[in-house]
């Protein structure tokens, strides 16, 4: 068995826990906090669904914190299970939270990182592909530009598989500068965009221009 079909499985088999639970909770066979627990693990299992299709669901920014949430409810399941000693039902409910709380916190805490390319969009995508590129060609990229009251400039350069993005922008008086790393080229991309008034093409035409002018 190959590493995606595990993950398949696991997803099939949370999203049949979470129908269990349904049903449990609608014919009165469940704590009342397990309203909780069933909706806490389909959220689980839509995103195991989306890092086993590598399909962006929701938001990056929401799964790492859940996957933490899973994590801790790990710890507390287990100690209500081991002090409190609960009833036959509560008990089952404990041992199957806590049981398959490890393996989903684990994958949605990766599937949260936002450094890969599941999370970028087309565009993304062909700007991150654009800009690897041009790297690919010069040691480092540098533009710097002028649009209202607003300007960056932005210098990107690679080494090894690591991307690294160092801005400086200003707007009116005040003036910033940052500088993050990334190993996705469409990160890259996103990060040129998100923090800056430069595009791709605008570096993109900068470099060819600079190309056409040296030949």
């Amino acid at each position: 068995m190959n590493l995606e079909r595990a993950y398949i499985l696991l997803a099939v088999f949370y999203s049949v826990l979470v129908a269990i639970g349904v049903i449990a909770l609608l014919v009165g066979g469940g704590p009342p906090w397990g309203v909780v627990t069933v909706g806490l693990g389909a959220l689980v299992a839509a995103g195991l669904w989306g890092h086993t299709m590598g399909k962006p669901v929701m938001n990056p920014r929401m799964w790492r914190p859940l996957a933490g949430i899973l994590a801790a409810a790990f710890l507390v399941q287990l100690f209500a299970v081991f002090a409190l000693h609960p009833p036959g039902a509560e008990l089952t409910w404990l041992l199957t939270g806590a049981i398959f709380s490890v393996m989903p916190a684990i994958l949605l805490f990766q599937y949260g990182k936002r450094d890969q390319e599941v999370w970028a969009t087309p565009e993304e995508r062909e700007g991150g592909k654009m800009l690897d590129e041009l790297l690919a060609r010069q040691r480092e990229l540098v533009l710097e530009k002028q649009e209202a009251d607003r300007q960056a400039t932005v210098k990107l350069t690679k080494a090894g598989n690591a991307y690294r993005a160092s801005v400086t922008r200003g707007y009116g008086g005040q003036v910033e500068r940052f500088e993050e790393s990334f190993t996705c080229p469409a990160t890259l991309a996103f990060f040129v965009l998100k923090y800056t008034c430069i595009s791709v093409n605008d570096i993109a035409a900068q470099y060819d221009e600079e190309r056409v002018l040296t030949t």
